[in-house]
């Protein structure tokens, strides 16, 4: 199993990441990855990342946008 990340625009276009994170084995290092990573992808011109488990989508998009308030 690999866990990966979609980067997207907000009208969901896929968009190239600053930052290519490696294939995951496992769902919490993915996590844990875009966790620490959010602010550079979203500087890049990332606006949210679906997760996908080889080619199962996981959930997603998620937003990276802070949230507001």
């Amino acid at each position: 199993m690999a866990w990966t990340w979609r980067f997207e625009k907000s009208d969901g276009t896929e968009t190239e990441p600053v930052l290519r994170p490696e294939e995951f084995t496992t769902q919490g290092d993915a996590e844990s990855w875009i966790g620490e990573y959010w602010k550079e992808l979203l500087d890049g011109g990332a606006d949210q990342a679906t997760l996908f488990d080889d080619t199962t989508k996981i959930y997603g998009p998620m937003s990276l946008q802070a949230e507001q308030g």
